[in-house]
């Protein structure tokens, strides 16, 4: 299916050191609170249904999106933003995405929505998650065959 819109959205799922789980890309019109049900069932294929909970941010609220994630054995916890907000605030546990996107911005295929096919757009997420991740599994296998 041939991309009709202008811009995708990325909707991740990392593990608590920011490594890529599973993702979906959408178009950019899209919800997010509609796209929690199949993220849920990527994360939960891809680690054998052990995830209980997920943070969140404000667009995956309201209560479809968290029967969604509970039908896939998920506690879903929306991380607000503080009523009374002055200056720089650090949000608990949402920033491991964030930092997660921030070392996917470095690679200038994915700077802009060249792709036309949603899937490509997914592959090349995990082509550069795995790219990311080889310097510390060589550092971790170097140290393994030392000692």
């Amino acid at each position: 299916m041939y991309k009709r819109r202008n811009g995708s959205k990325v909707h991740a799922a990392v593990d608590t050191l920011g490594h890529l789980i599973a993702l979906t890309v959408t178009p950019a019109d899209e919800q997010e609170r509609a796209q929690v049900d199949a993220l849920c069932q990527r994360v939960q294929e891809a680690t054998g249904d052990t995830v209980n909970l997920a943070w969140a941010d404000q667009g995956y609220t309201g209560e479809q999106a968290k029967s969604d994630a509970a039908a896939n054995g998920i506690e879903l916890q929306v991380v607000r933003l503080p009523e009374a907000k002055k200056g720089f605030v650090l949000l608990p546990r949402r920033w491991v995405v964030e930092r997660s996107f921030a070392w996917l911005a470095r690679f200038r295929r994915l700077s802009r929505d060249f792709e036309r096919m949603p899937q490509v757009l997914a592959g090349l997420h995990f082509v550069v998650f795995a790219m990311l991740m080889l310097p510390k599994a060589a550092m971790l296998w170097a140290a393994g065959v030392s000692s």
